[in-house]
């Protein structure tokens, strides 16, 4: 199964709280939190890895 994985925007100026990021199998391998953006906010550098 694909990985999924929770986080958060931490941006003050964003309403958003957390978000679920499912891949697909052919995803790259060196794809990093870096990589992505707040679906919300459009910010790059305020997203943090939920750990369960």
């Amino acid at each position: 199964m694909p990985a999924t994985e929770e986080l958060k925007c931490t941006s003050d100026d964003c309403e958003l709280d957390m978000f679920e990021n499912h891949y697909t199998y052919d995803v790259s391998e060196d794809l990093t939190i870096e990589d992505l953006q707040c679906p919300l906010c459009g910010g790059t550098d305020c997203l943090e890895r939920i750990e369960l």
